[in-house]
């Protein structure tokens, strides 16, 4: 393929107007640019270009977070991009020709079809969690009478790979390729991190946890699949550590809420001597990652002295209530702080 035949064919992929196996031979050039074998442009272009085809393959216009404005679809950017890209494009073909042997082109950008996507079935038929590694190197730990379906090589703009049961996942992070995780009833979405899916057939619920990160979740049966962490659904859930959602079968709705016993994200010293009340929040807001709402005007000029150690989280809040004769509760992923104000504490 010389460079001119090449940049007709990426001028052919952003105009829609290329045949199956011209876009996927485009698709496999794009999706190895993070191997070492992967071909680059100069570095000056690399990244604009790179962008291109990941808008391209998204297919939607973007809006600028800054200004709101649109940015020009891909293909009309290229159609009337400046000499620099026609250059950039030449220097591709110049790359595939001098840096590679004359007489071989690499396999991705040869004549040869692509073969049919294969997958690979892991079931855990066992008593014991299985721990295995996905073709991207994301770590999956998948629990009994579990079952995780995956392309045996990833490819194309997306990972997908489609879950009944439950496991674990510690995702590697790739910004261009958002890794999916289908169920029959959720679609999470991230794009490196660490969360846990349970959606067991026959349940009446599902469930995503956060570990590390940020995570979308949607419906299946209106999953829009493009949606990412970064570009959320409107109609999803962008869940953050220590948050999970529950899918109801019965009501079809997502409930967003804290997990059951949220993990210490940043250890420090509980260790409070005579400290105003609302320090003593945030510290703990800012330890697991979560929002504590409470009436500042009741806490005004309380202070407490108090240690926690190994406690859970909820556990620590149960000790603080104690210790002032107030209560609290759970709404939705926040934690609402109740007092009559410091009474108890100032009548010892």
């Amino acid at each position: 393929m010389t460079e001119a035949e090449f940049q007709n064919l990426l001028q052919r992929y952003l105009d829609n107007q290329c045949t199956a196996q011209e876009r996927a031979l485009v698709e496999r050039w794009y999706e190895r640019l993070d191997e070492p074998t992967g071909i680059h442009l100069q570095s000056q272009n690399q990244e604009a270009v790179e962008d291109a085809i990941w808008q391209r393959l998204r297919g939607e216009m973007v809006p600028e977070p800054a200004s709101g404005r649109v940015v020009q679809h891909p293909a009309s950017f290229w159609k009337t991009a400046p000499v620099k890209w026609i250059a950039a494009l030449l220097v591709l073909g110049v790359a595939l020709r001098f840096l590679l042997p004359a007489t071989k082109l690499p396999d991705f950008l040869g004549s040869t079809p692509a073969p049919a996507t294969a997958w690979t079935l892991r079931t855990n038929q066992t008593q014991q969690i299985q721990r295995f590694a996905l073709p991207d190197n994301s770590q999956i730990t998948l629990h009994p009478g579990s079952s995780l379906r995956y392309q045996t090589a990833f490819s194309g703009p997306k990972r997908e790979v489609y879950l009944q049961g439950e496991a674990f996942f510690k995702v590697s992070k790739n910004k261009r390729r958002p890794f999916l995780v289908l169920t029959k009833q959720v679609v999470t979405t991230v794009l490196g991190t660490s969360f846990r899916v349970k959606a067991y057939a026959g349940s009446s619920e599902a469930s995503v946890a956060v570990r590390e990160g940020k995570v979308a979740v949607q419906k299946r049966d209106e999953a829009q699949l493009d949606a990412t962490p970064t570009h959320p659904a409107a109609a999803g859930v962008l869940l953050l550590p220590n948050e999970q959602v529950v899918y109801s079968v019965a009501s079809r709705h997502l409930k967003k809420q804290l997990v059951t016993k949220p993990a210490l994200l940043l250890p420090q010293s509980f260790e409070f001597e005579e400290r105003p009340v609302p320090e003593v929040l945030a510290a703990l807001e800012k330890a697991y990652g979560v929002d504590i709402v409470y009436d500042e005007a009741k806490l005004a000029g309380c202070t407490v002295s108090i240690s926690f150690t190994n406690e859970s989280l909820f556990e620590k809040l149960g000790l603080l209530c104690k210790s002032l004769g107030a209560t609290y509760t759970l709404s939705d992923a926040q934690i609402r702080f109740n007092s009559k104000g410091c009474q108890l504490n100032q009548a010892k």
